[in-house]
């Protein structure tokens, strides 16, 4: 028989609330008629509109995407080849390259920006996008590594090999034999790619340190009055588009259970 655990269920609300009413208030505050972010005192979309016509937001939120999304694209290539060429080596060296990989990932970020700036700064590379871009893609790919790692690990190591038998280029079997089936650990390691590059603040800061290229959270680190209710504009339209896509990839997870 079951018994409830009524001090596990008040420690599970506590998390609850704790995790997700400060987003419930941030969204709720987003359409505040005035500045505060604690007093209500009507609703408006001033903020909204606001939002749309700062042209310094907006520039910083699309530094913002098109990082992530280079940096993810270019992240992703490198890892998953990476990761297909480490089943190929000798153990020992797979396992130097496994440990080096996960350096920048246990690595506290402070020492990876640091290391980046005086990078940077021996060989003269002027600091700007181009230097983003390049640290973003720096601290992405270990996490594609890891990710697509072990889905490559699992395959059928005589895929390749049938492939080749039926007259298969060794392109061909790359491209339609081997990375199809490690297609949903590319897709995850993308996404934690997109997800690090797009959150990113301590080396994107000491990326670009000294230029005029602001990213989402440089620009909010740079605020000289604090957090501005556009702020929790833009945070809500994120969340907005986060949500939907959530909500998508469960109908639909749904619908395949329900036709399986």
């Amino acid at each position: 028989m079951k018994t409830s655990n009524p001090i596990g269920k008040v420690f599970l609300t506590l998390v609850f609330i704790l995790t997700y009413v400060p987003i419930l208030s941030l969204v709720m505050f987003s359409f505040n008629e005035g500045r505060s972010l604690t007093r209500w005192t009507g609703f408006s979309l001033q903020w909204y509109v606001k939002l749309f016509e700062s042209r310094e937001i907006m520039t910083a939120v699309m530094i913002t995407f098109l990082v992530a999304i280079i940096s993810t694209i270019i992240s992703t290539i490198i890892g998953t080849f990476a990761a297909i060429s480490l089943t190929k080596t000798r153990k020992s060296l797979r396992e130097i390259s496994l440990s080096a990989n996960n350096i920048p990932i246990v690595n506290p970020e402070i020492v990876t920006a640091i290391a980046f700036f005086v990078l940077f700064g021996a060989f003269a590379i002027e600091r700007g996008m181009t230097t983003m871009i390049l640290a973003h893609i720096a601290f992405s790919t270990p996490y594609v590594v890891i990710t697509v790692y072990p889905k490559v690990r699992n395959l059928d190591p005589n895929l390749a090999h049938a492939a080749y038998d039926l007259g298969a280029t060794p392109a061909q079997a790359l491209f339609k034999v081997i990375i199809p089936q490690i297609k949903i650990g590319i897709i995850a390691g993308a996404a934690i790619a997109f997800t690090m590059s797009f959150d990113d603040f301590v080396i994107s800061y000491f990326a670009v340190s000294g230029s005029a290229i602001k990213n989402i959270s440089i620009y909010l680190y740079t605020l000289k009055r604090g957090v501005e209710p556009t702020i929790n504009a833009l945070s809500t339209l994120i969340i907005l588009v986060i949500g939907t896509k959530i909500a998508y990839d469960y109908i639909k997870s749904g619908k395949k259970k329900v036709e399986d």
